[in-house]
């Protein structure tokens, strides 16, 4: 039977879920009572959310052909999801919005798909919106991809009109995978891992060469772990076994493996260890980092296990064990972004039960030390083995003294932005007022496309909300690590009651000082709860103070019940409310919540 394998990729919204669903449904996949939206949305979290988080793998029969189609997710913040699918596939679908157009996110995935020299197939959904351009958009796709106008195929997911016409023409223009020798060495590759609390480690495969089958002996190439094949088989798209799975069908294999480090994405199952493992994925840098801590000390253990469960099916999640004095124990954890964040949150809460405080994000810095042993500054867990004047740091907490600090250089990201002609001003000024360098304009049809590039920290927190609020929700972006420059950066101290409060911390550039430090002050005072002493917030740089606020003290009334008399009475029971007020300072101790870390998050 001749393979088809092949995924769709797209801008978030613009129906990769809607048509993966019609495509099930006209090739009799799953049977009609079955059949709900989004059927590959297996998480509660993404049904409610509408997105995709997690790619999904199904396997179809259409006209004889076996076809497996991987659905992917259209978030920035997911775009390894991509990476891995598109490893896994001989041709992609190119699904663009036919009201919408070309998007910021459509550009970032195409890119990728070109690069693993795929077969792209042109699709614009949504035909049927009263809002739909086909003309104008066809003309953008046509530009982009240097096709013919006939190459396009029109469609309306929602409604199953011309899917079919996709199904034929991912048959005739996809190719199928290359064959080598079936009854061969196996090889394939793991392109996601989940952990199933009854069978253990189970890996999403790509056969490339060879035959797997139950009970036989294989291992993983880059961890050296023998293990045997207890089941394979495919998705459709739950589970269903398999007696093989041959060269170029996609599946699972069951490994029964209960060390969640062992299965790692990207790796290669071989007959024996002196093959050559496949090219993996590239090692994906994590851009944001965060202390996610236990709100009860006791549920630390819990923590490191649910943390060490998601890793495994999310190779771009990066941990590691870390102390606060206010927190306790906890847990540094790197993100591709805030929407990545947010969902481990969630899912940390919901699958796993976990409490949590996450303190306000980061990026990672590279600080370059002139002390002669810079171990005595600096953890030596941070230093870089290749350069070891060099550490690299996420948590301001382990800045070292600004004394022995030459340079600290911050990770810089290319930017583009796609908007219409009338939002070029405003998101031009937007970038600029976060220290943004402009590169170049260009205009597909009546569509600006802006590169920039810009510091990372400047945009991690709040400006897509605010790309978004300027351009009346018309405009995306999509972004690509740089490395690393230079740049006039000093950690920024919150002190409540003169004693510096480390989880607050901050990095900014120098010239974002003052006014970073006022609005931060400004936002806890709202949320730290009154004591019955005056609590001092201020923001400093070093030794000195760049901004202030003071919370008042509760005022309890104890001239209440006096009657009049000599105005020596009130000021003898006022003397005496001062003296235990200082006295309440001296041992007074301001407690944190986890209101005043997400002040500081969206200042």
């Amino acid at each position: 039977m001749e393979i088809r394998n092949f995924c769709i990729i797209a801008h978030i919204d613009h129906g990769k879920s809607t048509l993966s669903d019609r495509m099930i449904e006209m090739t009799g996949t799953v049977q009609k009572r079955e059949m709900k939206e989004q059927l590959l949305d297996m998480m509660d979290l993404e049904r409610e959310r509408g997105i995709t988080i997690k790619l999904q793998p199904v396997r179809m029969h259409y006209k004889g052909f076996e076809i497996n189609l991987i659905d992917t997710p259209g978030h920035t913040d997911f775009r390894y999801e991509v990476s891995r699918s598109l490893a896994a596939c001989e041709g992609a679908i190119l699904l663009v919005d036919a009201s919408q157009g070309i998007q910021a996110q459509t550009l970032a995935v195409l890119y990728m798909a070109m690069e693993h020299d795929l077969k792209i197939i042109p699709v614009l959904n949504k035909i049927d919106l009263p809002a739909a351009d086909v003309h104008r958009v066809s003309d953008e796709v046509m530009k982009l991809l240097g096709c013919e106008r006939d190459d396009i195929l029109c469609i309306s997911a929602k409604e199953g009109r011309g899917v079919t016409e996709v199904l034929d023409a991912v048959i005739e223009r996809i190719p199928s995978p290359k064959y080598h020798d079936r009854n061969g060495p196996v090889r394939a590759l793991i392109f996601d891992a989940i952990m199933d609390t009854y069978r253990g480690a189970v890996a999403y495969v790509r056969v490339i060469e060879g035959t797997l089958k139950k009970g036989q002996r294989m291992r993983f190439l880059q961890t050296k772990t023998p293990f045997e094949v207890l089941e394979v088989g495919h998705f459709s798209p739950k589970y269903v076994l398999d007696a093989d799975l041959t060269e170029g069908q996609i599946g699972y294999v069951v490994s029964g493996l209960k060390d969640v480090g062992l299965v790692r994405v990207g790796d290669t199952i071989a007959t024996s260890e002196d093959q050559m493992p496949l090219p993996g994925y590239k090692y994906v840098q994590p851009m944001v980092f965060a202390g996610l801590y236990p709100t009860d000390a006791d549920d630390y253990p819990q923590l490191r296990e649910a943390l060490q469960k998601l890793a495994l099916n999310d190779a771009s999640l990066v941990i590691e064990p870390e102390s606060n004095s206010a927190l306790g124990n906890g847990f540094r954890c790197g993100f591709l972004g805030l929407l990545h964040l947010d969902i481990i949150q969630e899912r940390l809460e919901r699958e796993h039960g976990c409490n949590l405080v996450v303190t306000a994000p980061s990026v990672l810095y590279e600080v370059k030390l002139r002390a002669r042993n810079p171990g005595e500054y600096v953890r030596s867990s941070l230093l870089l083995p290749d350069r070891p004047d060099t550490a690299r740091i996420s948590n301001p907490a382990d800045f070292p003294d600004p004394s022995v600090i030459e340079e600290i250089c911050e990770p810089w990201v290319k930017l583009e932005i796609v908007c219409r002609k009338e939002d070029v001003g405003p998101s031009m000024t937007l970038v600029q007022e976060r220290r943004g360098i402009y590169l170049s304009l260009e205009y597909i049809e009546d569509r600006a496309l802006l590169h920039f590039e810009v510091p990372l920290q400047t945009i991690v927190l709040d400006f897509f909300d605010q790309l978004k609020s300027s351009t009346a929700g018309y405009a995306s972006m999509s972004y690509e690590h740089l490395g690393y420059r230079p740049g006039d950066l000093v950690k920024l101290t919150i002190l409540l009651m003169g004693e510096s409060a480390e989880a607050l911390s901050t990095i900014v550039h120098r010239s974002e000082a003052h006014s970073v430090g006022a609005i931060v002050c400004k936002q806890l005072k709202e949320v730290i709860p009154k004591q019955q002493f005056q609590i001092p917030i201020q923001a400093a740089i070093g030794g000195k103070i760049v901004a202030r606020e003071t919370l008042s003290a509760y005022r309890k009334d104890v001239t209440g019940y006096l009657y009049g008399g000599d105005v020596s009475r009130k000021n003898k029971l006022l003397d005496k409310q001062k003296k235990g007020k200082k006295r309440m300072k001296q041992m007074g101790k301001v407690s944190l919540t986890q209101e005043a870390f997400l002040a500081v998050l969206k200042r």
